[in-house]
């Protein structure tokens, strides 16, 4: 189709589109519901962040423990504080659903999480921001813990909470 002069652009883009939320308003919702559903994910994870940072300082500079040890502890802490808000906040529907069945899914999710945080945080630690002390080590567990985020709630959502 050839743009005519005077005819806008949107002229060429096909009505199909429209037309696909237009017949599916349940899909449109339900992309919706996820989107907040994450949202909601992500400010839970921002709480177990300051968990998991806090500790991990507190471990590393007041208490002397190794890098490793200090992770360690603070992912586990952050672990249990995101699977007791998920449960009450993210996925309340839920609820009704056995606790410590929904509990050791999270902590096997969470456990291959923690390998691959572990991994990131340990690697560009040692092998790329070690020259900048704190500040290094800060960076690596924060882009450790961003990417831990997309595994933790496609694997979580498919799996612990698939029932929503």
């Amino acid at each position: 189709m050839k743009l005519e002069p005077g005819r806008k652009l949107e002229a060429l883009v096909p009505k199909a589109y429209g037309a696909f939320w237009k017949f599916q308003p349940e899909r449109a919702e339900r992309v919706g519901k996820e989107a907040k559903r994450f949202i909601k994910f992500a400010i839970v994870g921002a709480s177990g962040t300051v968990v998991d940072f806090g500790l991990l300082n507190f471990g590393i500079l007041v208490l002397g423990l190794t890098k490793a040890l200090a992770n360690t502890i603070s992912f586990s802490a952050a672990v249990v504080n995101n699977f007791v808000w998920n449960r009450l906040w993210t996925f309340p529907e839920t609820r009704s659903s056995p606790f410590l069945g929904q509990l050791w899914k999270f902590f096997l999710v969470s456990l291959a999480g923690y390998a691959l945080n572990q991994t990131i945080f340990l690697g560009l630690d040692h092998f790329l921001l070690y020259r900048f002390g704190v500040l290094g080590y800060n960076l690596s567990k924060a882009v450790a813990t961003l990417v831990v985020l997309f595994w933790n709630f496609g694997a979580n959502r498919l799996w612990t909470y698939r029932e929503v």
